[in-house]
């Protein structure tokens, strides 16, 4: 168990042996909401696949600070994880269905359900896309994805889910 800790932590670490650091960051969540926009333009699902938090970024760094971690509550963190994960891919398979192909400009982000502060990072909640069609125009909203972790300085898509 240990050994497995010590490989999954070093593989989050930065290359030089400094800070660990999670995979798919951006500087802002504009930044990462065009990449989203971007891949389902391009009909790229591997990208989209790659931007939520992954099951070790989520163990090491998520887990321990969620209200649901605490032994009390008697959540194993394979449940959680497991259902996180299987929504966030239903999530993906459905606006992937549906929008995939359309070229969308984002005009701005806002997170409706504001943020929650874990002390090591902070997690904005139900992020609203306001796009334009570059064609027509038409604006609209969508939600395309659900959270964002924001974790020293850097953005990180939380996960697809959107309820």
């Amino acid at each position: 168990m240990f050994v497995l800790l010590a490989v999954a932590t070093a593989a989050c670490r930065a290359a030089d042996g400094g800070e660990p650091r999670l995979s798919s960051t951006f500087e802002s969540p504009e930044a990462l909401a065009r990449t989203v926009l971007e891949a389902v333009s391009k009909e790229d699902a591997g990208t989209l696949k790659s931007l939520p938090l992954t099951k070790d970024e989520f163990r090491l760094y998520v887990w321990p600070k969620l209200p649901a971690s605490r032994p009390e509550r008697g959540l194993p963190l394979e449940y959680v994880w497991g259902e996180l994960n299987q929504k966030s891919r239903n999530a993906i398979a459905t606006n992937y269905a549906r929008y995939k192909g359309r070229r969308l400009e984002l005009v701005s982000i806002r997170f409706k359900d504001g943020k929650t502060d874990y002390e090591s990072f902070i997690v904005h909640r139900k992020a609203l896309l306001r796009v334009r069609d570059p064609e027509s125009g038409a604006e609209q909203n969508l939600e395309l994805f659900g959270s964002v972790m924001e974790w020293k300085g850097k953005y990180k898509l939380f996960s697809y889910v959107t309820d």
